[in-house]
């Protein structure tokens, strides 16, 4: 790869990046469930609950990549070496439009899927997605803008930042996508155990294409796909109850 040959300006790694690592290895999961403790005690979670944690979701997340950008720049990292450019524009376009529409098909699949399976036999995902996923027309905007901040900035996090640094301490590239993916598991740990190794495996995908593309362009496509259409057939296939006007959107 082009950038895991740059150079920083340290031969190892400052405190501040091993504290933005201490950051994505415990604290983000820490944080993810701690609400996502207090969201499951709640009977109820209203429209104002739902837009305001979609939006503080989106400000921590854009706040986390400002931290990050503005220590890496710090340190020497370059934009070739965090993935923000783009080398062969046609066949990043390609990868990224098809590889979005495959993996977006697939992950509607899954979601109608486990819609048919009953409703106690579906563990922990039901809780949450009757908590977190839109349920009217009023949440569905918000809840995509979070989708889309979501691919760009946690892209950045675990295939941009995490992957550069990896790399130039002298990991190997398995490695590089196998620890960056436990990252992002981790940072999903809401989910339970199940949702874990599902977000990993789709790190080991997402950080795969990191290293094929050497840009994080399809990366952060294919993650907002799969945010996407899971506030958009989540709600159809795993909520109860919804609205009826946005029920018949969808």
């Amino acid at each position: 790869m082009r950038y895991a040959a740059g150079k920083c300006s340290h031969s190892r790694m400052p405190w501040d990046i091993w504290l933005i690592f201490l950051g994505l290895a415990v604290i983000l999961p820490w944080r993810g469930r701690m609400r996502m403790k207090k969201l499951l005690v709640m009977p109820k979670v209203s429209t104002k609950e739902r837009l305001t944690l979609y939006a503080s979701t989106i400000a921590f997340q854009w706040f986390a990549v400002a931290v990050v950008a503005w220590r890496a720049r710090a340190h020497g990292f370059e934009a070739s070496q965090l993935g923000l450019m783009i080398h062969g524009r046609t066949r990043i376009l390609v990868a990224s439009i098809v590889g979005a529409a495959t993996i977006a098909s697939l992950q509607w699949l899954n979601l109608r899927r486990v819609g048919r399976v009953p409703v106690e036999a579906r563990g922990p995902l039901q809780a949450i997605a009757e908590r977190i996923l839109p349920q009217s027309t009023a949440e569905l905007l918000p809840y995509l803008a979070l989708a889309i901040t979501a691919g760009l900035c946690e892209e950045f996090l675990y295939r941009g930042f995490a992957m550069a640094v990896l790399f130039h301490i002298g990991f190997q590239a398995w490695a590089v996508v196998l620890l960056s993916s436990l990252l992002f598991g981790l940072a999903h740990s809401y989910q339970g155990r199940g949702g874990i190794v599902m977000t990993l495996l789709i790190g080991i995908i997402l950080g795969s294409s990191r290293i094929a593309f050497d840009s994080l362009v399809p990366a952060i496509f294919w993650h907002s796909a799969v945010d996407v259409v899971a506030g958009t057939a989540g709600p159809r296939y795993l909520v109860r109850t919804l609205d009826s006007d946005f029920e018949s959107s969808l």
